[in-house]
């Protein structure tokens, strides 16, 4: 004990009586950011002014504040000073050196061939470089963290810290876990630096119960681990449990939210359209000081956006001082999930470089607008801007295409893909069969559960609604079957309107009946239409008289029946009877609801039931 003592008074108090006024000038510019003045000092100091043990601290300062202030040009002048002085070998220099890169560099090629000329690397020069590549590269940070080990030097908690980032990233849960068993086997306290990361990566891949364990064994979890836990609710839709912490962090904890806590929580708002709750976390974002934080003010145009309320959140990013990717992106999905499909197209015609979340939008408002020519406008624009490969992009144009009949496109971007996604699969599969392809859309079902795709609630609607236009009773009902007993997925209205169709197709009513009363979903009586149209489409209307009647008996209000029977009696030449349903639906108030169209006129595209399309036309 008395050696450490001994140790850390000599190498902290010899140094001071090598510390020229220069020297000590410098480095209190450099404290102070005051980056011009430091250089101007030591260009006018002679070099043998300044002592051999203070010149590693002195050029650390400098570069630490070329880097605090984001003066590159100014660092590269301090690399070459270093070079000719053979400082290099000194490791705070060097890694001084490394961060300037990292932080400030173009690309990683540079600070990768900088480590590999430092003479010194320790564990702080291994974890930048690990660092470093996480978000770029996660799998050649794990490399980096292989390569540390072989060259023996031990990592520390910042060291693990980044490992697991890494195993994050790239969604290697086993590896991941291996990490967490180096921490608790090797001695390392679970610090929070090391605990917000596991609970980032068990959060990110879905393994919330390890998430929770790890965030409860913290004896007294810092902000950042506060606002790790709420991100791993709200990534795992768990939006309720995610504002009961955000509450708890700040009433009994005392721990000040910072910008990603807000954008996790807002992120809760949105999805569970809590408007008055979400204005209240702005108040909050306002009273904490966050206006004009870019992540906090993106986050609250995505929670306007999602609550309904466009014109706030239009409001919201206009007076954004600084818009990134983010701002731009959650502007276009607040307008198209609330149905305003045009306004996208229009606000991506202005935007100057659009990424790659903005084409899938986009695309959506164009596939909503069923508008393949401004679809096509966008997949060209994307083929321009070098995109190739994006799945969410990718999966969007499969979805448009289909949508809008054009299943050969659909075809050939699908098979071009390198990468799909169950969005991608349900999006062919479900194309396929709307396109009287239902053959084609059973044989890519099936070719999906083989690549190892579990199906979803979206791909069993596809599969069976290709299963009604092929004539596949059958194999629709073992679909039907399968949806619960195999992959454990409740069947909804899709799905019964689906089986609905698909027997009253092949003419068995009364099962198709027995099926509506038997239905475990949100809203039977809706199946009942299904069941009315595929009688009429099968030309049954003996059935077709029976089940319209029912309607009428259940919902008075709903045009269908009255429409149906109406065309029916008019079939058979029982004018008088189709008389009288008209005049049932004059006395009860039924109108039949109109057709909707879109007009695209001069390349704007607009409702021709608005009163401004009446007075054209």
């Amino acid at each position: 004990m008395k050696l450490v003592i001994k140790r850390r008074y000599t190498t902290s108090s010899s140094p001071q009586k090598l510390f020229t006024p220069a020297s000590s000038r410098i480095i209190t510019f450099c404290k102070a950011g005051l980056l011009f003045e430091a250089l101007k000092l030591l260009n006018k100091t002679d070099s043998t002014n300044i002592s051999l043990n203070v010149k590693p601290l002195v050029y650390a300062s400098l570069l630490q504040t070329a880097t605090k202030v984001k003066s590159f040009n100014h660092g590269i002048q301090l690399h070459s000073h270093i070079h000719k002085s053979g400082l290099l070998s000194n490791s705070l220099v060097g890694n001084s050196l490394l961060s300037l890169y990292f932080k400030l560099g173009s690309g990683l090629f540079d600070a990768s061939k900088l480590f590999v000329e430092l003479i010194v690397k320790d564990v702080i020069s291994w974890t930048s470089m690990i660092s470093g590549y996480v978000r770029v590269n996660p799998r050649k940070a794990i490399d980096y963290f292989w390569d540390m080990l072989d060259n023996d030097i031990e990592a520390n908690a910042f060291t693990l810290s980044a490992g697991i980032k890494a195993c994050s990233e790239i969604g290697h849960v086993k590896l991941g876990k291996c990490f967490h068993g180096v921490v608790l086997r090797g001695g390392f306290e679970l610090n929070c630096v090391i605990a917000s990361a596991l609970i980032d990566m068990y959060g990110k891949n879905r393994q919330l119960l390890y998430a929770r364990h790890v965030f409860d064994e913290l004896p007294k979890p810092d902000a950042i681990c506060w606002s790790s836990i709420i991100s791993c609710f709200t990534k795992n839709d768990l939006y309720e449990e995610g504002l009961v912490y955000f509450y708890l962090m700040q009433r009994k904890h005392k721990l000040k939210p910072d910008e990603f806590t807000y954008g996790s929580v807002l992120t809760a708002c949105g999805n569970l359209g809590r408007l008055k709750q979400g204005k209240q976390v702005h108040a909050g974002v306002i009273t904490t000081g966050l206006c004009g934080n870019v992540v906090a003010e993106s986050s609250l145009v995505d929670m306007y956006g999602k609550c309904g309320q466009v014109k706030d959140s239009q409001n919201m990013f206009d007076r954004m001082r600084r818009k990134n990717a983010v701002s731009w992106c959650a502007l276009l999905n607040g307008y198209c999930q609330n149905g305003h499909y045009e306004t996208v197209i229009r606000i991506f015609g202005t935007m100057e470089n659009p990424d790659l979340y903005s084409f899938g939008t986009t695309i959506r408002a164009c596939t909503g607008l069923t508008d393949v020519r401004h679809g096509k406008e966008v997949h060209c624009h994307y083929i321009r801007k070098g995109g190739n490969g994006n799945v969410i992009v990718e999966s969007a144009l499969v979805d448009l295409y289909a949508k809008c009949g054009c299943i050969d496109y659909a075809e050939r971007v699908f098979i071009q893909m390198p990468v799909r996604n169950s969005i991608s699969w349900n999006s062919m599969i479900c194309g396929l069969a709307q396109n009287g392809r239902g053959l084609e859309a059973i044989d890519l079902f099936k070719q999906m559960i083989e690549d190892g795709f579990n199906p979803d609630y979206i791909t069993f609607v596809g599969a069976i609604f290709a299963c009604s236009h092929a004539g596949l009773v059958d194999e629709g009902r073992r679909y039907f079957a399968s949806m619960t007993e195999e992959y454990g997925i409740n069947p909804g209205n899709e799905h019964y309107n689906c089986m609905v169709d698909l027997l009253g197709r092949a003419g068995l009513i009364e099962e198709a009946e027995d099926l509506i009363v038997k239905a475990e979903c949100e809203d039977s009586s809706s199946l009942w239409p299904a069941l009315l149209g595929a009688c009429t489409t099968s030309r049954n209307y003996v059935a077709v008289e029976r089940i319209a009647q029912k309607m009428m008996e259940l919902e008075p209000k709903n045009h269908l029946s009255y429409v149906h029977l109406i065309n029916v009696y008019k079939s058979a030449g029982r004018w008088s009877d189709a008389l009288k349903i008209r005049k049932l639906m004059d006395d009860r108030g039924v109108k039949k609801l109109h057709g909707k169209s879109w007009v695209d006129s001069s390349n704007i595209v607009f409702d021709t039931n608005l009163p401004s399309a009446e007075m054209s036309a």
